[in-house]
């Protein structure tokens, strides 16, 4: 997202669904009040946010979603509107990840499953792990992918940003964007994978289901 907003043409949202999903499961995340208070919590407005009219000067529209928040299939008409891409990260760093937020996680939390019911939709497939061996490279084929216009000047402005938070953080920014916050570029490829060892005892009972998961979409990534 950090990437996307530093281009001129772009605007981004943030999770637009996330305060429509803890509304409606009434699930208990970090800073929950404070997010359905941000909203829109009703999902004609949520929608209607990611469907809304471009700025003046923006062309592009960067959305950055978790897949957990995506509404069941049958309200998901307007996704035909927008042009997507997935985003996989290995399930060991998201769990691992989680699991020092969250005592108990249910697998749909992971995005995986709204991911694999998302495929057919998808442009493009990019693995985090592999994005970060060569992300100008990467950064080229979404542009190519999503038919908008990449450049050496673009590759320079996705590449590097001013750190700090952002207006158009989410309202959990405080909580979960520490070190996006300190981030003025991408970091280096991430280290060996955690293993089931490494997770806390909440999120491994879906260990094994998340990873059956994640292989079947990583068989349609893009590799460069």
């Amino acid at each position: 997202m950090r990437s996307w907003e530093n281009r001129p043409d772009t605007v981004v949202l943030d999770e637009p669904l996330y305060a429509w999903h803890l509304a409606t499961t009434g699930m208990d995340h970090p800073l929950r009040d404070e997010v359905v208070a941000a909203g829109p919590a009703d999902l004609d407005g949520a929608i209607g946010q990611c469907l809304a009219p471009l700025p003046e000067g923006a062309t592009v529209s960067y959305q950055k979603h978790m897949c957990a928040h995506l509404p069941p299939p049958n309200h998901r008409q307007w996704l035909d509107h927008l042009t997507h891409g997935l985003l996989l990260r290995h399930p060991l760093r998201v769990l691992r990840s989680y699991s020092q937020k969250w005592e108990v996680m249910p697998l749909a939390e992971t995005g995986l499953p709204q991911q694999l019911e998302l495929l057919e939709r998808a442009v493009v497939v990019v693995d985090s792990d592999d994005f970060l061996t060569n992300p100008p490279a990467y950064l080229e084929a979404l542009c190519d992918a999503f038919a908008v216009p990449y450049s050496a000047e673009l590759s320079a402005s996705m590449c590097n940003w001013p750190a700090g938070l952002r207006d158009s953080d989410g309202a959990w920014a405080s909580h979960w964007y520490d070190s996006v916050a300190k981030s003025t570029g991408f970091g280096e490829p991430p280290g060996p994978l955690p293993t089931l060892d490494d997770l806390g005892p909440g999120v491994r009972p879906i260990a094994e289901e998340a990873l059956a998961m994640y292989r079947e979409l990583a068989a349609h990534r893009l590799v460069l």
